[in-house]
């Protein structure tokens, strides 16, 4: 007799497997209505740091009337946030996302009440937010990344107007694979530029649409690298640049990690925790808890935004301490080593959105935050005890966040009766590569790390 895929490799009863079926093929279905007549999300944009308003154009990543250098903020005509259900994906937080259409796939992050992690730690209130693939608590990334809230996001806010082009996406590894699983699922042309040291990020359940391509750095190469070729291609108008830090959809995508905290938890966290590559995703959240203060529902207090970084790659937190809105110098060939030896290589971005206006300096000096660090070894353990506590293995980044958090409640810079938010922004790989068949995305093409500008734009446009 045929095995089932089920704990134990018992047969389930066929009621049970019917009403499995009966509730996918229902959600599929309701989804579908929910597609039909969703209509694009009312917003207008705002320069952080001028306060200029002004209308989205369609795919807006700076002020078109100039001033220094800062991002722009979406401003939604809704207020309050009233989440849709479940079978919407992330989309159940569209009111609060750029978007003018739903694509298929989504989940959104899911949180829950820690108690073996919290025990473990002396917390009395730590709140999980779990980005990745973990079925028994809800989770269904199949990417195993939070950066899939990305990926829907800003893919949502494609409109016609850029169907003709191939947006182009710049990675250390996560991202690369998240925007590759969404654009190959919905058919988007989509350009990936990743260091060829981070190829084996790029793995899928099942071979990727032919509309996605990558490209990648040189071995010794590091994200700069990566982004830098990316700037190459983007000289021709076949491209269209997905904008990173600068794209709101990317920002409120993630925010969406915050909507699930505080809408679960019923306030505003007291305490944020997340490793970073960018900071993007603490500015996000830094943008989130500012909407959700206008709601009036969750609390008029802002989260102190505790990031950590991977040592010996610190850059942020070398800036941070000395109190510099500007990064310190860097020498190229040091951050590539640095970022080499790290765990977490998708933490390791040279030129992060740090100083700009509205960055994470910003954020940072606004909710009264820090900068923290731990080391590979302080995350392998971090890991270790989230998976014997929590049941699930998580990734060297979210390692970090933990690790931060483990050092700042023996140090006491966090009072263990607040509510703690900890932002696990990737895990369940093994559980989702169980038993599975991997396909790994290959480069069609691959540069040195100062390549002839010329040779990238003609070498890489004849891919579409």
């Amino acid at each position: 007799m045929e095995h089932w895929p089920f704990s134990g490799h018992q047969q389930p009863e066929t009621p049970k497997i019917m009403l499995i079926l009966f509730v996918q093929i229902l959600s599929q279905s309701t989804f579908t209505k929910i597609m039909k007549n969703f209509s694009a999300t009312k917003y207008s944009l705002q320069n952080v740091t001028t306060g200029r308003i002004f209308e989205d154009e369609g795919w807006l990543l700076d002020d078109p009337e100039g001033g220094s250098p800062s991002l722009i903020r979406a401003r939604y005509t809704t207020r309050q946030i009233e989440p849709g259900g479940d079978e919407m994906g992330i989309y159940r937080f569209a009111q609060w996302l750029p978007v003018g259409r739903m694509l298929k796939g989504s989940c959104a992050p899911v949180t829950y009440k820690s108690s073996k992690l919290a025990a473990a730690l002396g917390l009395k209130n730590l709140y999980i937010t779990f980005n990745g693939y973990y079925p028994k608590i809800g989770a269904h990334m199949s990417t195993c990344s939070f950066k899939e809230t990305e990926a829907y996001s800003v893919c949502g806010r494609l409109g016609e107007d850029h169907a003709h082009k191939v947006l182009v996406v710049a990675s250390a590894g996560n991202t690369a694979r998240a925007f590759a699983r969404v654009c190959s699922d919905n058919r988007i042309p989509l350009l990936l530029s990743v260091p060829e040291d981070n190829l084996d990020a790029l793995w899928f359940d099942a071979p990727l649409n032919d509309c996605v391509k990558l490209i990648a750095a040189r071995k010794g190469g590091d994200y700069f690298d990566a982004i830098h070729l990316s700037n190459l291609v983007l000289k021709s108008d076949k491209f269209l640049a997905e904008g990173g830090a600068k794209n709101i959809a990317r920002r409120d995508g993630m925010a969406t990690t915050v909507l699930s905290a505080t809408t679960f938890i019923g306030r505003i966290p007291d305490y944020y925790f997340q490793a970073i590559g960018s900071g993007t995703g603490a500015i996000a959240a830094w943008e989130a808890n500012q909407r959700l203060i206008e709601d009036g529902r969750f609390g008029t207090h802002k989260m102190k935004l505790m990031v950590s970084q991977n040592l010996p790659f610190v850059p942020m937190y070398n800036a941070w301490r000395a109190r510099s809105r500007a990064m310190l110098p860097y020498d190229d060939d040091q951050a590539r080593i640095d970022a080499e030896s790290i765990d977490a290589k998708v933490l390791s971005n040279r030129k992060p959105p740090y100083p700009i206006g509205g960055g994470l300096f910003d954020a940072l000096i606004d909710t009264g935050g820090d900068i923290l660090v731990a080391t590979n070894e302080e995350a392998r353990a971090a890991k270790k005890l989230f998976e014997e506590t929590e049941g699930v293995d998580i990734y060297s980044a979210p390692g970090i966040a933990l690790a931060t958090l483990i050092k700042a409640v023996k140090s006491g810079e966090v009072d263990p009766e607040k509510i703690i938010m900890l932002n696990i922004t990737g895990g369940g790989e093994k559980h989702f590569q169980q038993g599975k068949e991997l396909h790994y995305l290959k480069p069609s093409l691959v540069f040195d790390l100062d390549p002839d500008p010329d040779e990238v734009v003609r070498k890489v446009s004849a891919l579409f």
